[in-house]
């Protein structure tokens, strides 16, 4: 079974999450990571809001925050985790950005 970890702020990928158990529940475990405070318009240290660690097939990042998007990229790349961030403008490898 593959695992994905779900990045969110404010339920923003719960349509998504919602899609992936209605067709696809028998391949995949899903995880959420949500973030449901209000943020500051620069985040210079995210190890407030994003774990330590990832453990995952692959991630989906439905952050609003282009700080965390980074710095959650950056960490999934160094690990060789794939990254679907959709509509984002990050240039990381590993992180796809498909237009939405």
């Amino acid at each position: 079974m593959q695992k994905i970890i779900v990045f969110q702020h404010h339920n923003s990928g719960e349509n998504k999450i919602a899609g992936i158990e209605k067709y696809g529940n028998k391949w995949f475990e899903i995880k959420r990571i949500s973030i449901d405070v209000d943020l500051p318009p620069v985040i210079d240290d995210s190890r407030e809001y994003l774990p330590d660690s990832i453990q995952a097939d692959l991630v989906l990042d439905f952050l609003q925050h282009p700080d965390l998007t980074h710095d959650l990229g950056a960490m999934c790349s160094k690990n060789n985790i794939p990254v679907i961030a959709s509509g984002k403008k990050l240039r990381i490898p590993g992180v796809h950005t498909p237009p939405t």
